[in-house]
């Protein structure tokens, strides 16, 4: 089971990786805002393979490994809308007020 875990992790990261290549520069901030939704797939992804691990007798090593990746998925949601909000701020206008 295992294995196939780790076989789906690095399929993932290799097609995620040539996604992310193949986006012109343009459409970045556009889709910047749907991918910080789908960044919370990650969070629940962590969460359900961190109970998993614990489910399965990893206590120790699945706690650690699983608060890892919660911490970090968390960071790319938090990261992933501040910098869509400073993006977003780039496009008002001067006499405008932003909130």
């Amino acid at each position: 089971m295992e294995i196939i875990l780790v076989s789906i992790f690095v399929v993932a990261t290799i097609i995620g990786y040539f996604l992310i290549n193949n986006v012109p520069s343009l459409l970045h901030t556009p889709l910047m805002s749907g991918m910080n939704a789908l960044s919370g797939v990650s969070v629940l992804g962590a969460l359900i393979a961190t109970a998993e691990a614990m489910e399965k007798g990893y206590v120790v090593l699945g706690g650690i490994f699983g608060s890892i990746a919660i911490i970090l998925a968390m960071i790319n949601v938090v990261g992933g809308f501040a910098v869509t909000d400073r993006m977003l701020k780039m496009f008002v206008h001067k006499g405008e007020k932003h909130d």
